[in-house]
């Protein structure tokens, strides 16, 4: 099957480079990873994952995370698994 169909979309820059370093260290680039989506929305019929608005806490833990307060860092697993936090 030839590949003729071109799909053109605008982002926001900052985004689109931390998409494309995530998918990097992927070893994927951005035409691979929408290769991958859109089969999986064919045979889903939808797309292949959950889409929700979060709930209170879970925006709170994210907004919260991404700002870097209220983390605990682990040096190894043993120091994870032994927290009584957890």
């Amino acid at each position: 099957m030839s590949k003729t169909a071109t799909i053109r979309t605008r982002i926001e820059p900052g985004l689109k480079r931390e998409v494309e370093t995530i998918l990097a260290q992927l070893g994927l680039t951005a035409t691979e990873t929408v290769h991958l989506l859109y089969p999986q929305i064919q045979l889903q019929r939808g797309l292949p994952f959950d889409v929700r608005i979060p709930n209170p806490l879970t925006t709170r833990i994210l907004t919260e995370s991404k700002a870097g307060r209220n983390m605990k860092r682990f040096g190894t697993k043993k120091e994870l698994f032994a927290d009584p936090g957890l």
